[in-house]
């Protein structure tokens, strides 16, 4: 065999090895995205994983047990590795990242979005205003929707692109209300503070460190901060109707668990300060299937 033939067999298969493992990891890891993007054909789903693979890999960064000088560090290093990435390289994430680059028009800067407001965790920013909230929603979650569009494709880009931002801060607004005394622990409030003395609303930790809520206001806080999420949602649904049938079956999943979970919160505010509320997994099941079938959320 020729020598340029032989590296060429040898490339492919490093490819091969890397999607391979991007894939083992989102199926570890991605608890409520794998059954969305499970529904793609190979291609997508592998392209997808990847994109997947290296935000988990920025966002398990930002929130490790680090100290916060080292996090910076190897956040700063995943920006570089990003920004260099190739099918050479010997980390089979940044290959299958690099690989699917080649061939589908994912914007890789908006990764620097993602390091961006992963850097803000990491520094203990604090959110004044809805406003400064949705900047933060956009840099850490609408990347990742900007970034899935370009592994979708649509029909018209130019109203596609907004739509993905807007669902991709949706979702955030969701994991915000759904991970209240987790990121609490963690040593982060996102909720407004504007927000927080509008409704009367203390978030303390007791003795033991717990997050305590001067409760009278907390129920009308969440119904308020999830309509606002409703809004979102209703213009980030927009983009299924651009998207082919099998990338819209999978954004729907995606997004049809998350706005199932908005739901469950706003109907029962307190049992967002017991701990993380979830969906069952027949119940994401059943999201995906109907999403498969056409009856998008």
């Amino acid at each position: 065999m020729a020598g340029g033939g032989w590296a060429m067999t040898v490339s492919s298969e490093r490819i091969r090895e890397a999607y391979a493992e991007c894939e083992r990891i989102t199926g570890e890891q991605a608890r409520n995205f794998s059954y969305g993007i499970r529904l793609l054909p190979g291609p997508k789903r592998r392209a997808l994983s990847a994109v997947y693979a290296f935000a988990r890999r920025v966002d398990d960064i930002g929130d490790g047990d680090l100290p916060c000088e080292e996090k910076l560090r190897r956040l700063k290093q995943a920006r570089v590795a990003v920004h260099s990435a190739t099918v050479d390289s010997s980390d089979p994430v940044v290959v299958a990242l690099a690989a699917t680059a080649q061939r589908m028009p994912i914007p890789l800067s908006a990764f620097d979005e993602l390091i961006d407001g992963c850097e803000s965790d990491v520094r203990g920013a604090t959110y004044d205003t809805f406003a400064e909230l949705v900047h933060y929603c956009r840099c850490v979650a609408g990347s990742v929707g900007r970034l899935s569009l370009g592994v979708f494709g649509a029909a018209d880009s130019a109203e596609a692109r907004p739509r993905a931002d807007a669902l991709g801060v949706a979702l955030q607004l969701t994991n915000i209300l759904r991970d209240v005394r987790e990121d609490f622990g963690n040593g982060r409030v996102y909720l407004p503070a504007a927000d927080l003395e509008r409704f009367g609303v203390g978030m303390e930790a007791d003795r033991r460190g717990d997050l305590r809520i001067d409760e009278p206001g907390w129920n009308a806080l969440i119904e308020y901060q999830a309509q606002r999420a409703e809004l979102w949602y209703a213009v980030g649904l927009g983009l299924l109707p651009l998207l082919d049938r099998r990338s819209r079956a999978c954004c729907a999943a995606m997004a049809g668990i998350y706005h199932e979970l908005l739901h469950r919160i706003a109907a029962e505010p307190h049992q967002a300060l017991s701990g993380r509320m979830s969906l069952p997994a027949w119940k994401k099941a059943g999201v995906a299937a109907r999403s498969l079938a056409g009856r998008a959320p």
